[in-house]
């Protein structure tokens, strides 16, 4: 169960999704401290984006999106000069509902109060697969490849959309994390590739 309040790492560049696995290297004195306080507890952080204009308030308390995911430090190598090399693993997404004060001095690093967000039900088994249908073909366009031999089979659609999601901006993985469940994510992302296809392929035809 997510606890209400975890510390968040606000990166400008990063979205976790759950089941997801995430390496971090960790040199900022406050997320060293971080780091060092969740190894204590309960191994959880909470993985945020940071909203654009981030530069001008970095060393504060720069805006996030307030959605974001939950993650277990699944190993942590503690080198000799206090930094850290880090696995993460998503566990559950969350809102943050506000925040509280910044613990620490100058190690202080960034509290959150959060609630759990549940995905919506995936909905008819019927309309997932041809979402996913959907999906594995603008892959294969994309690749230059056929079906078959792009998409192994065994693969869960969430751990589809997760792996694909991986290659994405930042701005578009955080939209698909903000989706209500798999269907709605894999819809989203099939869109943005066609539109990536569409963009491809009128660039191709002026040239």
């Amino acid at each position: 169960m997510l606890p209400c309040e975890v510390p968040i790492f606000p990166l400008p560049n990063v979205v976790l999704f759950p089941a997801a696995l995430l390496p971090l290297h960790i040199y900022e004195p406050r997320y060293r401290a971080m780091v060092g306080d969740a190894l204590e507890g309960d191994r959880l952080i909470g993985m945020v984006l940071l909203r654009p204009g981030w530069e001008r308030a970095y060393e504060g308390t720069p805006a996030i999106y307030p959605i974001g995911c939950a993650a277990f430090i699944t190993h942590a190598d503690r080198l000799p000069d206090g930094r850290y090399n880090i696995m993460l693993r998503g566990i559950e997404k969350f809102r943050v509902v506000n925040e509280k004060p910044a613990r620490g001095g100058i190690d202080r690093y960034r509290l959150a109060l959060v609630e759990a967000v549940k995905d919506a039900p995936t909905g008819s088994a019927t309309a997932l697969q041809e979402a996913r249908g959907r999906l594995e073909t603008l892959i294969a366009r994309t690749l230059h490849r056929s079906t078959g031999d792009t998409i192994p089979k065994d693969i869960s659609d969430s751990d589809l959309v997760h792996a694909i999601a991986q290659h994405l901006e930042p701005l578009e993985k955080q939209a698909l994390l903000e989706c209500h469940g798999p269907l709605a994510r894999c819809v989203a992302l099939a869109e943005l590739l066609e539109m990536r296809i569409m963009a491809r392929d009128g660039k191709s035809r002026v040239h």
